[in-house]
């Protein structure tokens, strides 16, 4: 996940589990906006990701962890909501890309993927950890998201400085990638290499031994490496994105405030946060439009930098934000997608620099890209969007989100270009006139004793529906297991699907799908309703 930059010659150490300034688009037209996350492969155009047809494309995505752990998998698989519950929420809830942290572990002939729960997640027993990414990649394509895979750990004993470690070398790194790129080459629903997460300094200078950028040492200069990794990968898969992130300290060592001198007191930031080189040292790749900056971001629970205490906190955040990535973006040289950035939000400071940092972004299609940290809600330093349950959201943190959320293609009803659900007429629920919407069901799997399924309804009417409610109704000895993306419960033979208090609005047009687990003899729902009409 994150490290804090080098203060008084040291390092913090973290555990890792893991004013606000309208920023305009520096472009001259008025851009084609693509739906969702458009069409085909992804490529660059100044400061923008566009698609295959040259339609501007907002990445606006959320990071889902624990391939890059021991488990070698998804986190929260262990939980009572199923896996693709997980993803459907997380596209109703307007995340259209999902950023894939893995370890090279991870990939290794005979990994084996634990911690899953083997009754709700039954089409999982027995898969490799890559057999399950299959599976994910394969499901958010279906509903229009997009798949970043990011190199996060070398083993998954933890992060590393450098892209190589003793045990892992630059080779094996290369190769991986190149094995990845193969296997989901002709597959746009994954979209590129973010290559390595979070170089960052080790050792004090001049004994630098971490990541520089631009230093020209081969062993250590992070922007050579990443051209190395990145023309190999484009050579196997020309239609990647390559997503670099910056290091810590451009020397790639420590800074240190005590040893009265200032030459080793250079300007440092998070790991993987400082693209302050990049404009005088560019990743230079062997085919054009393909790079993405991808720097991280982060508040006072991971680390209290100077920043934040500073007399004119927040106003004085942009400057900071131009001064490590942002002039990437407002000079037009490349895109920006924001890889990580997350707070638990239990300091007051860190709402206001989430508040401000989203702002900062920008509005709209053409603001800059990003993969929030994380859904888990097991991330030490930054708690999740899911809670404990992995099931409801943090409304506080998705909030804040919202705005700037554009939902993949039938990802549901929520975000859009400036986000939020829609509001619905005051004075109580609303009713649809009968025929005002259609459902659809999907078994998903089945089991001795249970099955697993979804029910899609789509509000056909011409005014939103608030709050929405489904109901359907089972035959006798068929009851509910557990349910998400609503509030579901039973009563008797029928069900109910209440809108949860993050989402309660169903616009004309727009779909949700509820999914369960249920006990019993496999059956589709019967006479659905939506707030009380026949679909």
């Amino acid at each position: 996940m994150f490290r804090p930059k080098a203060i008084g010659g040291a390092l913090t150490a973290l555990a890792t589990v893991a004013a606000g300034v309208f920023l305009a688009a520096a472009v001259s037209t008025t851009p084609a906006v693509a739906a969702g996350t458009g069409t085909g492969y992804l490529h660059t155009n100044g400061n923008q990701i566009v698609d295959s047809t040259g339609a501007t494309v907002r990445l606006t995505g959320i990071n889902w962890f624990g391939m890059e752990t021991d488990n070698r998998t998804f986190h929260g698989l262990w939980s009572n909501n199923p896996w693709r519950g997980q993803l459907d929420t997380m596209a109703r809830l307007g995340y259209n890309t999902l950023r894939v942290p893995y370890s090279n572990d991870a990939l290794k002939p005979g990994a084996t993927a634990t911690g899953i729960n083997d009754f709700v997640n039954p089409d999982l027993i027995g898969l490799s950890p890559l057999q399950i990414l299959d599976k994910v990649i394969d499901y958010a394509g279906s509903k229009g998201m997009r798949i970043i895979l990011d190199r996060h750990r070398p083993t998954s004993a933890g992060q590393s400085p450098l892209w190589y470690t003793p045990t892992v070398s630059e080779a094996t790194w290369i190769n991986d990638w190149k094995m990845l790129a193969q296997r989901y080459a002709g597959n746009p629903t994954v979209i590129g290499a973010d290559l390595h997460n979070e170089p960052h300094a080790e050792g004090t200078n001049p004994a630098a031994t971490g990541a520089c950028w631009g230093c020209g040492d081969t062993t250590r200069d992070w922007r050579l490496a990443a051209e190395r990794a990145g023309n190999a990968i484009l050579g196997v898969q020309p239609n990647w994105l390559i997503f670099v992130e910056g290091v810590s300290c451009p020397s790639g060592g420590l800074s240190n405030v005590w040893d009265n001198d200032p030459s080793n007191d250079e300007d440092c930031g998070w790991w993987g946060g400082n693209l302050s080189k990049a404009g005088q040292f560019p990743v230079r790749l062997n085919v054009a439009n393909r790079l993405v900056y991808s720097p991280h971001e982060y508040a006072t629970s991971v680390y209290r930098q100077t920043w934040f205490d500073a007399p004119d906190y927040p106003a004085n955040m942009p400057a900071i934000w131009d001064k490590y990535f942002g002039y990437l973006y407002k000079q037009n040289i490349a895109p920006i997608m924001m890889g990580e950035f997350g707070s638990t939000l239990a300091d007051p400071k860190d709402k206001v620099w989430l508040e401000r940092l989203m702002a900062y972004t920008g509005t709209g299609v053409t603001g800059m890209s990003f993969t929030y940290w994380s859904w888990n809600p097991n991330s030490g330093d930054t708690g999740g969007i899911a809670l404990d349950d992995w099931t409801n959201v943090n409304t506080t943190k998705q909030a804040i989100l919202q705005p700037y959320l554009i939902a993949p293609s039938g990802g549901g009803p929520t975000g859009g270009p400036t986000g939020g659900p829609t509001g619905g007429p005051t004075g109580g629920p609303t009713t649809p006139p009968p025929g005002a919407c259609t459902a659809t069901y999907r078994q998903v799997n089945s089991w001795q004793g249970g099955f697993q399924g979804e029910v899609t309804v789509k509000n056909t009417g011409t005014a939103a529906v608030n709050p929405w409610s489904v109901t359907w109704s089972w035959p006798s000895g068929v009851t509910l297991g557990s349910g998400w993306n609503a509030t579901v419960t039973q009563s008797g033979t029928t069900v109910t699907a209440a809108a949860p208090s993050h989402a309660p609005s169903l616009p004309a047009g727009g779909s949700v799908t509820v999914g369960f687990t249920a006990n019993g003899t496999a059956s589709a729902p019967a006479t659905v309703k939506l707030n009380g009409a026949s679909c």
